[in-house]
């Protein structure tokens, strides 16, 4: 399938910000399932950024500017051919080693609860348990936009019995690493099954299972990533993984606003 995102990011400042330097997180990958056929990044000073791979094997854009403004966008436009695999994305090339994903994060520290749904995935059955884990953190913590933050940690969500992707993720991550199966966060775009524009970035879980490889979880769709989904970002948790993080002077009264659209390329669509 060729989806085609785009995602706009834009930053209001009551007061002109003075300078600001950004790390953007926003070229996915091309691995065996998702092929990036075109990507554009727009933002200013990406004319000149610098770039690197960071530990986690995500190119990032470090971009800055000194321009006094109230107002500045970072938009990103692309087509990404996809294949439905199951979720199961295998051994992509990572810089960190797959034990690096055992360690618990502010975000990803296991409660009590957390570690009552890990003993679902402490079988034999590994990729059964994850399945069962799924459905638990699903049956759980309702999907509900509004009440949880984006410092928001997984138990805190767990206990709260509401959340939205992230909280899924974080919850599912834990639970995993308790059980000794390497986990991380990834961050990327989801087409939706009634073809409409996806309404916001997505998130969700990938567990390092034997025989299979990195394989992902989607708690809050209850599936395994299909060729709805493009992945953007891997990390430890939502922070490792932001497709955006930044430091800046001035700007008092930041304001933010993000869209996302995804959709089926034109011409595929009507054949």
């Amino acid at each position: 399938m060729r989806l085609v995102v785009k995602h706009l990011t834009r930053y209001r400042y009551d007061h002109p910000l003075a300078h600001m330097v950004q790390q953007l997180r926003l070229t996915p990958p091309t691995f065996p399932g998702q092929a990036v056929l075109s990507w554009r990044i727009d933002a200013p000073g990406m004319d000149t950024a610098a770039h690197y791979t960071d530990a986690f094997g995500n190119l990032v854009h470090v971009v800055s500017h000194r321009d006094p403004v109230s107002e500045l966008e970072v938009a990103v436009e692309g087509t990404i051919e996809t294949q439905d695999r199951a979720g199961v994305v295998g051994d992509i090339p990572c810089p960190a080693p797959d034990m690096v994903f055992l360690r618990f994060t502010p975000l990803t520290e296991a409660s009590a609860a957390i570690r009552t749904l890990a003993r679902l995935v402490a079988g034999d059955d590994a990729l059964s348990g994850c399945h069962a884990l799924m459905q638990a953190i699903r049956d759980k913590v309702a999907y509900r936009t509004g009440v949880t933050e984006v410092d928001t940690s997984g138990a805190e969500a767990l206990a709260a019995g509401e959340g939205v992707c992230q909280d899924h993720a974080h919850i599912f991550i834990a639970a995993a690493r308790s059980a000794g199966l390497p986990a991380r966060y990834i961050s990327g775009y989801l087409l939706l099954e009634d073809e409409q524009e996806s309404e916001a970035h997505h998130a969700w879980a990938e567990v390092r299972l034997p025989g299979l490889g990195w394989t992902g979880f989607d708690v809050s769709n209850g599936i395994c990533p299909t060729d709805r989904y493009v992945r953007l970002t891997q990390g430890l948790d939502s922070r490792s993984a932001a497709p955006i993080r930044g430091i800046r002077r001035g700007g008092a009264g930041e304001g933010m606003d993000v869209e996302v659209a995804v959709t089926r390329e034109a011409a595929q669509s009507q054949q």
